[in-house]
């Protein structure tokens, strides 16, 4: 009788531990990092103009050289300007080269040509996919006098899925610096 109350009660225990609600796994879920929308800001050199993120810090570099910062981001947006003197090809080749070079890493560099004739802005857009160096390359020019290039870089090593987010925010950036950029005589 005494077996049969223990193998009762070791019974009732079993069942009472396996009365649980069932563990249904979580859905996979994604980061969803928000940023501000854009508050601009004008800033000029002696040779060209633009509206930028006032999100981002503005450093001088010198050199015809401009850095904008974005620590929230943990990126920046290098730009390099320099002066047509029958160099315009090479300008041209020099800035194409520099963003297929990114290539190799990337999945993906997706081309865009940019037009504001009004203000003889013209140039190229390069979004790369892929966990290259740079998330995005680009230049402008009026063809006779000025070119600006600019290249996008994140301060952690490439991770294509985790820096989208920020990548694609900045893209927007880079495009508000193309259309809004005007050349001074």
């Amino acid at each position: 009788m005494r077996n049969r109350f223990v193998f009762l009660a070791f019974i009732m225990i079993l069942l009472g531990m396996g009365c649980k609600e069932n563990v249904i796994p979580k859905p996979k879920a994604m980061l969803r990092l928000e940023y501000p929308d854009f508050e601009t800001e004008n800033f000029e050199t002696k040779n060209f103009q633009f509206q930028y993120n006032t999100m981002a810090q503005l450093k001088d570099e010198g050199n015809n050289s401009l850095t904008l910062d974005y620590p929230r981001i943990k990126g920046s947006i290098f730009i390099t300007y320099k002066e047509v003197n029958d160099n315009l090809e090479k300008l041209l080749s020099d800035a194409q080269k520099l963003s297929y070079e990114h290539v190799v890493k990337a999945d993906g560099i997706e081309a865009n040509e940019f037009l504001n004739p009004e203000e003889r802005v013209f140039g190229m857009f390069y979004e790369v996919s892929g966990n290259a160096a740079s998330q995005a390359q680009f230049y402008v020019t009026d063809s006779t006098s000025h070119f600006v290039t600019g290249s996008l870089y994140f301060y952690a090593k490439p991770n294509y899925d985790s820096i989208y987010p920020a990548a694609a925010y900045l893209q927007k950036d880079i495009r508000r610096i193309m259309e809004t950029l005007r050349w001074k005589e």
